[in-house]
């Protein structure tokens, strides 16, 4: 089993033309709701390619978490380990959507309730775990006591670092696998890429968006190309990648192999619309990866 630990939101997503500038009110052109919060998507991502995957999380008891713990169970993610609080609302996000690009603002709720002491009593889960994937949604304090369970006992540990302002310099000897995109690695490591890679071989693995990925294999550069397509919504391409990459690397592929299924995941997902809506199957994931073989 794949453990998931991360956050649990509602997307409340508002598409324009034109993002409003300070002091500006637009018009937008539609609004929906969506499942979202990075941890839940990751899990969901895992989830549809087939694997067991389980839930580390808090929800509020409104309606917003209801809908939300019954679309998991759904998605076949097992969630015996969401913390329920019934005096704090479920994490929200608000995205902006416009021009095929996002903006993205996060209420936590009570995915700040997921303390170190929540995860020591579902400790024995994450032990159990094939391998860890865990992003920075909720408080840092979590997240290092995660890490640390996990490099106790050898259980691999993918850290997508986004929000990268919740990033905090002693997770990386910690993690098995850190993977931020551009903007993040520049965020955490400086303006040189490459000397970062070169840094952390095997470990560093930076997303490009519908370019690919890179990483550095301790003797080169490895660029593994994207997947070109007309994108509709990229609000869950991030999320998709690590959930397919973390399922590759518990299927036993090597790190470049895992790398590219997780592009061919992620460039499924931006032709639909929501996080979750366009995550894919694995028969759809093998398919486009034939399709560009052949």
């Amino acid at each position: 089993m794949i453990t998931v630990v991360g956050s649990i939101n509602m997307d409340l997503v508002v598409e324009t033309n034109h993002v409003p500038g300070k002091g500006e009110t637009k018009l937008g052109t539609s609004f929906s709701t969506h499942f979202g919060g990075k941890g839940a998507n990751q899990a969901v991502a895992i989830a549809r390619l087939g694997k067991e995957t389980g839930m580390i999380g808090a929800c509020g008891t409104d309606s917003y978490g209801e809908k939300a713990l019954k679309s998991l169970k759904q998605e076949n993610v097992n969630t015996e380990n969401v913390f329920l609080f019934p005096n704090e609302t479920t994490g929200i996000a608000t995205i902006i959507v416009s021009e095929a690009d996002n903006r993205i603002i996060v209420v936590p709720g009570a995915n700040n309730l997921l303390t170190s002491g929540e995860i020591e009593r579902v400790k024995q889960q994450i032990i159990g775990s094939e391998i860890v994937v865990i992003q920075l949604e909720i408080p840092a304090e979590t997240v290092q006591t995660v890490l640390k369970i996990c490099k106790e006992h050898d259980v691999p540990v993918v850290l997508n670092p986004a929000p990268v302002d919740n990033f905090k310099e002693k997770f990386i000897d910690l993690a098995t696998y850190l993977t931020p995109n551009e903007s993040e690695c520049i965020s955490i490591f400086g303006e040189n890429m490459e000397q970062s890679l070169e840094r952390y071989p095997n470990k560093l693995i930076v997303t490009l968006g519908d370019q690919g990925a890179r990483y550095y294999d301790g003797e080169k550069h490895i660029f593994v190309e994207g997947f070109r397509v007309e994108p509709v919504d990229t609000t869950g391409a991030g999320d998709t990648f690590n959930g397919s990459f973390a399922y590759g690397l518990a299927e036993g592929m090597g790190i470049e192999e895992a790398v590219r299924f997780a592009n061919a995941s992620a460039s499924i997902s931006v032709e639909k619309q929501g996080a979750q809506g366009g995550m894919p199957a694995l028969g759809e994931v093998l398919l486009r990866l034939s399709d560009v073989d052949a």
